[in-house]
């Protein structure tokens, strides 16, 4: 008897360690192509970037256009955007049915909104334009770092990633209770973004921001950022759902993204931010920065000027100093006036008043001068504007500098090494060791960090010898059962309380016999759907593997070693994972050895060919190119409608030809443009524009 429970303890944790390693693995293959992915964004950006440094806009037209494609949220300033959105004018009929506000909100008007909700109702859009308003106007006027004590309430609740999964938010409050004056949330950014919810999230954070402005605390995260939201769903979600006024939320939304603070400090010792820092972070001058500047922290680069040799760092737009017709040289002043060399007495209040506004007024004018804004462009005074202007004393940084501390706290990982080094695999921000970790916390008197950004398999996880924390508040992120969701409680002893739970419906619907196994299931099922995102991901990339295995294949017999084919197949992905460990489920039994990879690439293709009728060649590009392509056509179509005008598509075809050096004339692109209108209703839809890319690509 003995014996038998040694085997039997002997078999069970055999099979347990294999269990553990099958999901270690499907983490690592979701993990890595979602980086992957988030690299491919910042790569296709840069391109865009690229394009529009070099490319010299003949005419107004096309100036206009270029402006449109990268600065939409910036050509709208206060009293055009208050305009445009005109939400006053909009009327609710009286077949409405679903949850009314009116301002000042109310608790009860929350509660109203949850349950609409979970009914799956709509808030209507002039009620959606008047909370954004609000929350812009609000958000205007907090500082870049929120400051939080756990004096003024029993205890702080830190929420992760979201990202548009309402039921998960549904439950935290199920379980934590509210927002209440008694109960401060701070939630860490992503609120947006992949789930299929995300307008929803907004609305009830930024309904329980405003009853509760003390309470609850909203940091942006990198998802925050309307660049990001082109790729990832939430643009496309808005629009969906508001299909008459989702141009005017978009926008204004994207206003309020800018305006959401940066990090939160809990009793001075807790530093929340959503994805890290750096080597370079430095919270003092986080806290002066213009931070609405930043409309999207992708766009960070620099440009030349021809006539000086100087660089002008910038973010967000176009700084320019133009020369004098005659070539005189005369040009705007970049330095700001002088300034009185000393302030009025303290005695003389009215003197000091009007010497501070003269001072603020200088700095405002020099500034305007910096970024080519004109003087009947009027902006009110912010928090973070007056702690900038205000400061002359203090060091002046440059747009570039400004730009890295907020995509440094945005973007990055902690990694287990020592020292500093970018970020190479999600394409920006940087990774931090815990030798960074600790100079922050010793320069600015702190406990411990806590961040999010990253999935954790159990919702939360320490490192840096437990002093960084990454809190993940979206269960069942990449699969049902992938992951579980947490948040933290943090009291006056600043000493962390975990809750894990997984918002998983269909946990409740499985038969007795399929819950006893219902572990082992969950891990089949996410299992299954890591390796069919792996094999999409294969099947995308077949010319260049076949050109890899070639490689190993010097006598052309159409077999490598399997050792082979694991170093060929990553270094055509670069996803790091282990396909040594991962073979038995992406190959067929190998009797000697060896792999027929013509024959395997083809069953791959079988794979996708039977979801998709579409000649293999070209469902390979397709595959590897649709993220793209989707987000292409949501920049080239600016107002958001799903269609690409002829004006449109001939700018964006000047941009494209320009960098490649391709002589068309305007008669060309008409054309071009009238050929892939398959339907002839005088615009292009995404269909059509992803079925003229097959064609073209059919035809070389």
């Amino acid at each position: 008897a003995f014996k038998a429970a040694v085997l039997i303890q002997q078999w069970y944790r055999r099979y347990v360690a294999r269990l553990e390693m099958r999901r270690r693995c499907t983490w690592r293959i979701f993990q890595s192509i979602e980086y992957a992915c988030e690299q491919d964004q910042i790569k296709l950006h840069n391109f865009f970037s690229y394009l529009m440094d070099r490319f010299m806009p003949s005419s107004s037209k096309e100036r206009d256009f270029i402006s449109r494609m990268f600065i939409s949220g910036e050509s709208f300033k206060e009293a055009e955007l208050e305009k445009y959105c005109d939400y006053e004018s909009m009327e609710v009929p009286d077949s409405y049915t679903g949850p009314h506000l009116s301002f000042p909100l109310l608790p009860d008007h929350a509660t109203a909104l949850l349950e609409a909700f979970k009914q799956k109702q709509q808030l209507h859009a002039r009620y959606v334009l008047t909370l954004l308003h609000e929350t812009r106007k609000h958000l205007k006027q907090l500082p870049n770092i929120s400051h939080v004590s756990t004096c003024y309430s029993e205890e702080v609740t830190v929420c992760g990633d979201l990202h548009g999964q309402l039921d998960d938010l549904f439950l935290i409050f199920y379980k934590n209770g509210l927002p209440s004056p008694s109960k401060s949330y701070v939630f860490n950014g992503d609120f947006v973004d992949r789930g299929k919810q995300s307008l929803e999230i907004l609305i009830i954070l930024f309904t329980f921001l405003l009853i509760y402005p003390k309470e609850v605390h909203l940091n942006r995260g990198n998802h925050e950022d309307h660049m990001v939201n082109l790729r990832y769903g939430f643009t496309k979600e808005v629009m969906q759902k508001y299909k008459v006024h989702g141009k005017k939320i978009l926008k204004m939304i994207q206003n309020v993204f800018c305006w959401l603070p940066l990090a939160t400090l809990i009793d001075q010792k807790v530093l929340i931010i959503h994805g890290g820092i750096s080597d370079t972070t430095d919270l003092d001058m986080l806290e002066k920065i213009q931070r609405n500047k930043f409309i999207s922290v992708l766009r960070g680069k620099k440009r030349k000027e021809s006539k000086r040799n100087v660089e002008i760092q910038e973010v967000n737009g176009e700084s320019k100093v133009e020369a004098d017709p005659a070539g005189n040289g005369a040009a705007p002043s970049l330095l700001p006036q002088s300034r009185p060399a000393q302030a009025p007495s303290m005695a003389n209040r009215l003197e000091l008043s009007r010497w501070v506004r003269q001072t603020v007024q200088e700095q405002i004018e020099w500034c305007r001068r910096l970024v080519d804004v004109s003087e009947s462009e009027e902006e009110e005074l912010t928090y973070s504007s007056m702690v900038s202007l205000t400061d002359l004393d203090g060091p002046c940084w440059t747009r570039q500098e400004e730009w890295k501390q907020i995509l440094d706290i945005l973007w990055s990982d902690p990694m287990p090494q020592e020292g500093c080094r970018a970020n190479t695999v999600r394409g920006g921000g940087c990774y931090f060791g815990p030798d960074v970790t600790g100079k922050i916390l010793e320069k600015y008197n702190l406990q411990f960090l806590i961040r999010s950004h990253e999935c954790k398999q159990e919702g939360y996880e320490f490192c840096h010898n437990r002093k960084v924390l990454t809190i993940f508040s979206a269960s069942n992120y990449y699969e049902i059962g992938s992951n579980r969701g947490a948040y933290v409680k943090l009291g006056p002893d600043l000493v962390p309380h975990f809750v894990q739970y997984q918002a998983n419906k269909t946990a409740h619907t499985l038969t007795m016999t399929q819950r006893q196994g219902f572990p082992v299931a969950l891990i089949s099922r996410v299992e299954e759907s890591a390796f069919q995102a792996l094999r999409e991901k294969l099947f995308a990339h077949t010319s260049a593997l076949i050109s890899a295995f070639k490689a190993y294949d010097k006598d052309d017999t159409g077999r490598i070693t399997l050792s082979n084919w694991a170093t060929a197949v990553e270094s055509v992905l670069h996803l790091g994972l282990p396909w040594r460990m991962l073979r038995p489920q992406l190959l067929h039994s190998t009797a000697d050895g060896m792999l027929e990879y013509k024959s395997w690439l083809d069953d791959l293709a079988m794979e996708q060919r039977s979801q998709e009728h579409i000649q293999s060649s070209l469902l390979e590009v397709i595959y590897r190119n649709r993220s793209n392509l989707e987000t292409i056509f949501r920049i080239i179509d600016r107002d958001h409608s799903g269609l690409i005008s002829f004006e449109e598509f001939h700018q964006t075809w000047k941009l494209f030809s320009s960098h490649m050096n391709i002589e068309l004339t305007d008669d060309g692109i008409k054309d071009l443009v009238r050929s892939i209108d398959f339907n002839k209703d005088g615009n292009i839809d995404f269909n059509e524009f992803l079925e003229a890319f097959r064609l073209v690509k059919q035809s070389q």
